[in-house]
């Protein structure tokens, strides 16, 4: 294939592509024997609605839309009724203060502000994770040395006084 064939192939695709009725969804170009396939989202189209063909001989044809399946309904990432302990950075999650010592709480242990509930290593720095209120651990999300991402659920706490 020539180059002016090439531009003219691309120069169709460009012109099919602006002809689709709805936002494009895949774009497949083959040079030799000039395959072109063309999906579309087809959800937000009139049933009517159909691209005007383009010069050259190139048609796009619709792909029958698929049913999306609604999305389960996920439990709620902060149960109501507990305060969420959240990872301050990316890093490693420590349950203990060091390898086989008891860790720094369990659940059901009530808590004070600023005790230690966990230690995230980031870069070789060990970073204090500290309970901002007191209440009781409801929930530990993460296990020992555990990968976590920022702003990763690591614990859930119950405010003191409330149920258990």
């Amino acid at each position: 294939m020539t180059a002016e064939e090439d531009r003219s192939l691309r120069d169709e695709v460009v012109d099919l592509a602006r002809a689709l009725p709805g936002p494009l969804r895949r774009l497949t170009v083959r040079s030799g024997n000039r395959a072109v396939e063309v999906e579309w989202a087809t959800d937000t189209l009139p049933a009517a609605a159909a691209p005007a063909p383009v010069p050259g001989g190139l048609q796009a044809v619709a792909s029958p839309p698929t049913a999306v399946p609604d999305p389960p309904e996920e439990a709620p990432e902060v149960p109501e009724g507990t305060v969420a302990v959240r990872a301050p950075l990316v890093g490693t999650f420590y349950a203990a203060p060091s390898p086989g010592a008891e860790p720094f709480v369990r659940v059901g242990d009530e808590v004070e502000t600023g005790q230690t509930l966990g230690i995230v290593e980031a870069m070789k720095l060990m970073n204090p994770i500290v309970a901002d209120s007191a209440g009781v651990v409801a929930e530990i999300r993460v296990g020992d040395a555990e990968s976590v991402e920022y702003d990763q659920v690591l614990l859930l706490l119950r405010p003191p006084g409330g149920p258990r």
